[in-house]
């Protein structure tokens, strides 16, 4: 698969011929996202980002497929991460739609419409590679690789701030939560810092004094909120800031942080640490990237979408480009060709680089690019980044480690097919716990 991608190549060549009247029937793609509600930052600024996307493509000329050219259609449904509007969502792009490639966020949304997607042959992305297992061998994760990569966070932390010794973690019994604090485990285990308190709380959210105060009453070095949804890792720092906590914080997202920094202060926001950079970075201008100029990218979306950028706006426009790729390789838009063509050379570049498909060990199945990720803290007020920090170096020692905290919390991909027909749910919901 060419290691270019779509935006890497029209900079370099230049305006491709355009779209001419009568064209053949445009490819679609399904996008199926929470566009609103708690989980909305995941899934809506990703719409944007593909809609910019399609923009590029279609005025460039559409998909090369056979010496012609096809434009492309995103066609998007929201299922308010409800598992119920998800199946529903599915069946309807389905039925109305024939789609190429469906896109999703993953987590709870996937167990209801996996069947149906697997039955059809449709290539399907997800942001989870905990969604990953044998049985879904046309899911893949080759963008995010949510929660892997929050390791590459707590090894940079340990090894510039030794003295960090002790932390305090909090997460959403769900989906997106469990996995993220299965990880977090792992990495801080595999760092030498001790977990004194953790916290699960309902999927929907819960009072922050609730859940923060008493992770502030173990007086820890580092507060961790690993991947909770934007509006409770708002109402966590900010309560935090209120009874004047002093430490490191920690968190896999840390969307909208600009309103942070104003509702606290630009020095209690300073050092934050987490894991999605801003694309105005100067060290993507080094990086080898999925977008020739990421800031370009980055500057047209805030003129479109002004005050929506996420951890996610760029993501699935990501997956879209590795797609294409592969479907303008593979010389087809069939499903099972395209996947053929990602996975024929074993290596190809994400979002942050080189990357190779894995997860065997840990999903069941190769289908999660992994790669380096960038780590991302505060400083005056602006994200940065300081580091792009090796997933598969961390995995080739630590693997053992995450796959047993995986299993601690009923991650593994066995459990959560156990799950599904029947068995035991390990990964309960419910009450706040510490």
């Amino acid at each position: 698969m060419e290691s270019s991608s779509f935006a890497q190549r029209l900079a370099v060549s230049g305006v491709m011929p355009r779209l001419s009247a009568g064209m053949a029937k445009p490819v679609d793609i399904g996008f199926l996202a929470p566009l609103s509600g708690q989980v909305e930052s995941w899934g809506l600024p990703g719409l944007h980002g593909c809609r910019i996307w399609e923009s590029w493509l279609n005025n460039a000329g559409g998909l090369l497929i056979g010496g012609r050219r096809y434009p492309v259609r995103i066609h998007a449904h929201d299922c308010g991460y409800d598992p119920q509007e998800a199946r529903d969502g599915a069946m309807r792009l389905l039925q109305n739609h024939d789609i190429k490639l469906m896109m999703m966020l993953g987590g709870d949304t996937i167990t209801p419409v996996v069947d149906l997607l697997n039955q059809r042959r449709v290539l399907t992305s997800t942001l989870l590679p905990s969604d990953l297992s044998p049985d879904t061998p046309y899911l893949i994760a080759p963008s995010e690789v949510h929660p892997i990569y929050v390791v590459t966070g707590v090894e940079w932390l340990a090894r510039t701030q030794p003295g960090l010794k002790t932390v305090a973690m909090c997460s959403q019994s769900d989906g997106m939560g469990l996995p993220s604090l299965a990880t977090y485990r792992a990495g801080f285990k595999a760092a030498g810092i001790s977990v004194i308190r953790e916290t699960r709380y309902p999927s929907d959210g819960a009072d922050a004094a609730a859940i923060v105060q008493p992770m502030l009453d173990e007086n820890p070095d580092i507060l961790c909120w690993c991947t909770s949804y934007t509006p409770m890792v708002h109402a966590m720092t900010e309560y935090a800031y209120a009874q004047g906590f002093k430490g490191q914080i920690v968190s896999c997202t840390l969307d909208h942080y600009d309103a942070l920094v104003a509702r606290t202060s630009r020095d209690f926001m300073e050092g934050v640490l987490f894991q999605f950079p801003d694309f105005d970075d100067p060290a993507l201008r080094e990086k080898a990237f999925f977008f020739n100029q990421p800031n370009v990218f980055y500057e047209e979306y805030n003129a479109r979408f002004p005050g929506s950028w996420s951890a996610v706006s760029w993501e699935y426009a990501a997956i879209l480009d590795i797609w294409h790729a592969a479907v303008e390789k593979a010389g087809t838009v069939n499903p099972l060709s395209a996947l053929a063509a990602m996975k024929q050379l074993g290596h190809v570049t994400h979002a942050f680089g080189p990357a190779h498909w894995w997860g065997k060990e840990i999903f069941g199945i190769d289908n999660a690019l992994v790669g380096d990720w960038p780590v991302v803290t505060l400083q005056e007020g602006k994200a940065r980044i300081v580091e792009f920090g090796s997933v598969p170096a961390w995995l080739e020692k630590h693997s053992a480690l995450l796959k047993a905290e995986m299993l601690d919390l009923g991650q593994m991909w066995q459990q959560r097919l156990e799950r599904s027909s029947g068995g035991p749910d390990l990964g309960a919901r419910g009450v706040i716990s510490g």
